[in-house]
């Protein structure tokens, strides 16, 4: 099973304390974050990973190299301008070997089981299957809902302050899908995913309660360096 990674963000948020490296090669007890991600999944079954990569990608591939010291095989895909989450996506497709492949983002850590995906995507014939997570309060996103396992909302917009549902960033998408995603840059989130569910392609998934953390900003990289050092996360 591949997965394309997607690490090609400028991580502008993050840049008053990870200034001289892409987001997530922001250091860990002296590991990038990233490699704390390809750990999970590597333990998860995915075999090879596709480095979707644009600002200071040299030194993604630089420090990760082939993989092997991982277990995994790896290829690189650079963006020469910003294409967005859809853009960088169809740009790291190239690379693909097979004619699925696991999406996720490099600077998130998302503890699942990836086997689940790839039977809901079977049992329900999904054009793509995609992970939810559940919030306290769901007006600080957009909510993303599924009714009986197929996805009924995204991106809904709502200034009620209520637990809920949103987007996981996890998404389990073909070959042929990935190809409709039009040339330059384009959003996964607010262009092709609204699209494809207002054509009514089959798009479904699950809500999971696995350990979640975004190193978007600084207070959250802090707190997963805390959970590294207390033991939260093992392998």
């Amino acid at each position: 099973m591949e997965a394309i990674l997607l690490a090609g963000g400028l991580g502008t948020r993050l840049r008053p304390v990870v200034s001289d490296r892409p987001k997530p090669m922001a250091l860990i007890q002296g590991k990038p974050f990233m490699e704390y991600v390809i750990r999970e999944l590597a333990g998860g079954g995915i075999d090879r990973i596709i480095f979707a990569v644009g600002y200071k990608g040299s030194m993604v591939e630089e420090y990760f190299g082939d993989g092997s010291r991982w277990g995994v095989r790896t290829a690189y895909a650079y963006e020469e301008t910003l294409l967005g989450t859809a853009g960088a996506i169809k740009n790291a497709a190239r690379h693909m070997e097979g004619d699925l492949a696991l999406v996720l983002n490099g600077d998130t850590f998302y503890r699942m089981d990836y086997s689940r995906l790839m039977r809901q995507k079977k049992e329900r014939d999904l054009d793509m299957a995609l992970v939810l997570r559940q919030v306290e309060d769901v007006s600080r996103y957009g909510q993303a809902v599924l009714t009986e396992g197929m996805l009924t909302g995204f991106n809904e917009k709502t200034s009620s302050r209520k637990p809920g549902t949103i987007n996981g960033g996890v998404y389990l998408m073909t070959r042929r899908l990935i190809d409709e995603i039009p040339d330059g840059k384009v959003s996964l989130e607010n262009d092709m995913i609204p699209r494809w569910l207002s054509e009514g392609r089959r798009l479904g998934g699950f809500v999971n309660d696995g350990y979640f953390i975004d190193i978007g900003i600084p207070e959250d990289y802090y707190r997963f360096m805390e959970d590294v050092e207390k033991g939260v996360l093992t392998w």
